[in-house]
């Protein structure tokens, strides 16, 4: 199993058991609920997806150093998410939620299944914090980002757990 696939595994995990309107439950003025922090996750998912077939797509070749991604699970550095990830403020339901993260890891894992690996390595693309990205990175990536939200979702699930 993939560090992505064991990840995806441990937030579904952490979210079984809660209602509805406990993961909408709004966290703090400016923070997001659990249900936000798992859309979030779809979009970036799904993001990633895009933005590596259309790279591969394209006949701009830009290689780029390969970056600490592992560092991405330290929460002591706050990142904004990009405008195109940022959760919506609906009610949504942990069914249809938990259908948005399948469809992601299935486009995801079709394009890196079908990807040309030296092409991979030879492309990037920006990332917010670490610049410049080699494609092949954007997939692991996905994980540590999803590892890095699976800490505040286990965090925001204490404190409506607590609430209740």
């Amino acid at each position: 199993m993939t560090h992505n696939d064991e990840i995806r595994k441990e937030v579904l995990e952490t979210v079984n058991g809660l209602t509805d309107d406990q993961l909408n439950e709004p966290e703090e003025k400016g923070r997001w609920s659990i249900m936000q922090t798992l859309h979030h996750l779809y979009l970036m998912e799904r993001s990633v997806a895009i933005i590596i077939s259309n790279r591969l797509k394209s006949k701009i070749t830009a290689p780029a150093e390969r970056k600490p991604i592992d560092r991405t699970v330290d929460r002591s550095m706050k990142v904004n998410a990009p405008v195109f990830v940022v959760p919506t403020k609906k009610h949504l339901t942990l069914e249809k939620m938990k259908n948005k993260l399948e469809e992601s890891r299935i486009e995801l894992n079709k394009v890196a299944a079908s990807a040309n690996q030296e092409e991979l390595k030879r492309k990037s693309y920006p990332h917010p914090v670490f610049g410049p990205m080699p494609l092949e990175q954007w997939i692991p990536f996905v994980g540590y980002h999803e590892e890095r939200h699976l800490e505040q979702i286990k965090e925001i699930k204490d404190r409506v757990l607590a609430r209740t």
